[in-house]
């Protein structure tokens, strides 16, 4: 029997900074299946200046940015959709409609674990935000049946003392801090909500490998010139909170999206 991990987002480069180090360190493990959904290619994101893309070509570029980032992870999805829906117009999708397209994905594969965004979306993008909520609805129809899969549903969070030792590393580097009150800009979560805590330290130099794959996004997702020291510490650590089941009687945090299960 196979531990299957379904991780859903809106772009390309989402899960390059929530799920990679969970991903890679499960990667040589024969029971390990790994589904992967984009709900968009990413065709509205920034093309970074000076990189041959345009507005047409930049979701095709962004999905094989995506591809090779698994590659360089060492472990590519078993099964990778990508929905197609309009970059940044999720919200205009009816709820039904997306969350019934997840549904299917996830009804056909019964993942042990699926992670997506909380409420939050980490950014407040609201792609992420609607992904995130259509896959929670996804995962509520589907937790009811009998059956396999579904025990455990995560949501990407950065603890709010995280975020705040990073405010502070990025003021004493002059470096922009960011607004939790703006639209892309990163936000924490009360540390107590979070709930499962992913030591990625053995696997960081793949998770940038991967983050230095996104050459069409690179400039937003790390700071330039980029230190790929600094970013190994970055994403040294993945943060998420059980959405279910209730976390009642739990011994937390975990320490492995499959902890106890």
């Amino acid at each position: 029997m196979s531990r299957v991990f379904a991780v859903v987002v809106a772009h390309p480069d989402d899960e390059a900074f929530s799920w990679a180090g969970t991903v890679a360190l499960h990667a040589d493990d024969s029971d390990f299946r790994f589904i992967l959904i984009h709900a968009t290619h990413g065709e509205a994101g920034d093309i970074r200046p000076g990189f041959a893309a345009t507005p047409a070509t930049l979701g095709r570029i962004r999905q094989a940015e995506s591809e090779a980032a698994w590659q360089a992870v060492g472990r590519t999805p078993d099964r990778h959709e990508w929905l197609g829906y309009p970059d940044g117009s999720l919200a205009e999708v009816p709820a039904p409609e997306l969350t019934g397209r997840i549904h299917e994905v996830l009804d056909a594969e019964k993942p042990d674990v699926v992670a997506t965004f909380g409420p939050d979306g980490i950014t407040g993008h609201p792609d992420h935000i609607t992904v995130g909520a259509c896959t929670d609805a996804a995962f509520a129809e589907l937790a009811q049946a009998e059956g396999r899969g579904f025990k455990r549903l995560l949501h990407h969070v950065l603890p709010q003392s995280i975020f705040d030792r990073w405010q502070q590393q990025r003021r004493d580097l002059d470096l922009p801090v960011f607004d939790p009150t703006k639209m892309y800009h990163g936000r924490g979560v009360p540390d107590e909500q979070v709930h499962l805590i992913v030591d990625c330290r053995s696997v960081a130099s793949r998770i940038v490998a991967g983050i230095l794959q996104h050459q069409s996004q690179l400039h937003v997702m790390a700071d330039q010139p980029v230190n790929e020291h600094r970013l190994a510490r970055i994403v040294s650590w993945e943060w998420a909170t059980i959405a279910w089941p209730p976390t009642t009687e739990m011994e937390l945090p975990l320490t492995d999206v499959f902890e106890f299960l």
